[in-house]
């Protein structure tokens, strides 16, 4: 005979369920690990010591690499700032998500990695730089840059302070803030996202007072690709306007004042650098100005007494040291403001149970084949550091060849937090690697470039890059293959389509970037959209 429960029974029943479900829940969140996605602005793989350390020393960030994982074949599917930012949130190539460029807007009713998070119950935060949009869904706080924002004195926009202007360097500020929130803000019962994005070191790079007077002594060493004539290469190779010589701006740029420039009669093509170089003086108080001068002015005036004995070689030369002395020096600061976020976690026995991942929007010429910028399908700008620590679940010291994307951040993100990712998201989940576990991973990525004509003036294009080759079709007023051999041709100087001995690589790497463009619903149409698009909107 079964016996109905009485009130009593029934209480304790209910209250043995919820203990049980809050129990299940609190270990759930226990489960569920903290996530501190640091990213930086064009920082080359180049300048970070963990993969290379010919030109600076980065120790915090190798200390991912230490504690984690070093990706040396991490790679961004459109390589420009904010259509890379716009894949990261989204987990979908930028045709999906309506980010081509860096002009056209964000489509504002994407669901983003960081909106499922929240609604699952982790507290997020971002500070620094986003690049576009001044709300970011699914963040309980943010204070970031507007637009590409300043080195000094930068103004935020804030979700509850409106805009604010702070004194300071903007990557001790940005640090300054996430700090912060770790200290104030953040709630030690529920798991937490933290996007720490730095400005830096994106172009004009402008140091911080206590490595500039540093750099501005320093020599480095010059890439063996640094006058590189583009034979062997395409159409778009010979006509980028990203040449360190051609087109770095002596005053914005390599920082030469305008009183020299217009003493020595150097001509220009814009104002684009003396405009610059003036908005920084505006824009910094007496004592930095003060500072700046002082570190500054005596290199300017060595310049200026050597300028008319100075070959074009030598020109190159100088304008390609300045450029490294500014750009590292930037990066030294965030290398700084890395380790002390690192020590914190240590400090307070967060870094357990923190995934904690370094990388950049994209990659960045440091004068390799005569350039700097990026945009294009070849290395330098294609592939972009990634280094990730996961305690207990990373072996420390690990390296990782697979072609992984900025794409697979969402989706990783969001299995690493026990959320299915919507069945809209591209990436891959990375998971499988960071344990080990490289078996069936893919072979081979898909890269689509669009801002033509634009900035620097590189032409459209869309390829397939797999460990060995790298295939790509320049399009729109050209209709141009390249094919590299990335093991024999690390420098990629030889298009070798046209070699007989390469003709069964193209028909293979042909056939699967068809179906790589059908896989994520690419298409001749699309490319024609967006080409229209820049004619309606009188970019043509």
């Amino acid at each position: 005979m079964i016996r109905p429960f009485g009130l009593g029974t029934l209480l304790l029943l209910l209250l043995a369920a919820c203990t049980s479900e809050v129990k299940e829940q609190s270990n759930q969140d226990q489960e569920r690990p903290n996530i501190v996605f640091i990213m930086s602005d064009d920082h080359a793989y180049q300048a970070i010591s963990a993969y290379s350390d010919k030109l600076m020393q980065t120790p915090n960030i190798d200390r991912i690499a230490d504690d984690g994982m070093l990706f040396t074949n991490a790679c961004v599917t459109n390589s420009i700032c904010a259509p890379s930012r716009a894949v990261i949130l989204t987990g979908k190539h930028s045709h999906l998500n309506g980010k081509i460029d860096n002009r056209f807007p964000f489509d504002t009713t994407q669901i983003t990695f960081p909106q499922l998070l929240n609604d699952a119950g982790y507290q997020t935060a971002m500070f620094g730089k986003l690049h576009f949009g001044n709300n970011p869904k699914g963040f309980d706080q943010f204070k970031i840059l507007p637009g590409q924002g300043h080195y000094y004195n930068p103004d935020f926009i804030t979700k509850e302070e409106g805009r604010i202007r702070l004194e300071g360097y903007t990557t001790d500020i940005i640090t300054e803030m996430t700090l912060d929130w770790l200290k104030n803000e953040r709630r030690d019962e529920d798991p937490f996202l933290l996007m720490y994005l730095h400005k830096a070191p994106h172009r004009a790079w402008q140091p911080a007072e206590r490595h500039f007077k540093e750099y501005v002594k320093k020599t480095f060493p010059e890439p063996p690709t640094l006058f590189d004539d583009y034979e062997g290469r395409g159409t778009a190779a010979r006509q980028a306007e990203m040449n360190v010589f051609t087109h770095m701006t002596w005053a914005g740029d390599n920082k030469l004042n305008p009183e020299i420039i217009d003493e020595l009669g150097i001509k220009q093509s814009n104002n684009h650098g003396r405009r610059a170089l003036e908005g920084l003086r505006k824009r910094q108080t007496t004592a930095q100005r003060t500072a700046w001068e002082e570190a500054y002015d005596p290199v300017m005036q060595a310049f200026k007494e050597r300028y008319h004995s100075m070959s074009h070689e030598d020109l190159m030369r100088w304008k390609y040291q300045r450029y490294m002395q500014d750009y590292l020096a930037c990066i030294a600061a965030v290398d700084e403001g890395v380790g002390q976020v690192l020590d914190y976690l240590d400090e307070r026995g967060l870094s357990e149970n923190t995934i904690v991942v370094y990388t950049s929007d994209q990659g960045f010429y440091l004068g390799e084949h005569g350039w700097f910028d990026k945009r294009f399908i070849y290395d330098e700008s294609f592939k972009t550091p990634l280094l990730v620590k996961w305690p207990g679940i990373i072996e420390p010291g690990s390296i990782n060849t697979q072609m992984v994307q900025n794409l697979d951040f969402a989706p990783t993100f969001l299995r690493c937090a026990n959320i299915i990712p919507p069945a809209d998201m591209q990436g891959e989940n990375l998971i499988p690697l960071f344990e080990g576990k490289n078996e069936g991973f893919r072979d081979a990525v898909y890269y689509h470039y669009y801002e033509y004509p634009g900035a620097h003036m590189v032409k459209r294009h869309y390829g397939i890059v797999t460990e060995e080759y790298k295939l790509a079709h320049f399009y729109d007023d050209v209709d141009e293959w390249e094919l590299y051999d990335r093991k024999k041709d690390t420098l990629e100087m030889l298009n070798v389509y046209s070699d007989p001995n390469y003709q069964s690589v193209v028909e293979d790497l042909t056939m699967r970037l068809s179906d790589l463009r059908t896989k994520y619903q690419d298409s001749e149409d699309l490319d024609q959209h967006f080409i229209n698009m820049y004619k309606e909107a009188g970019r043509r």
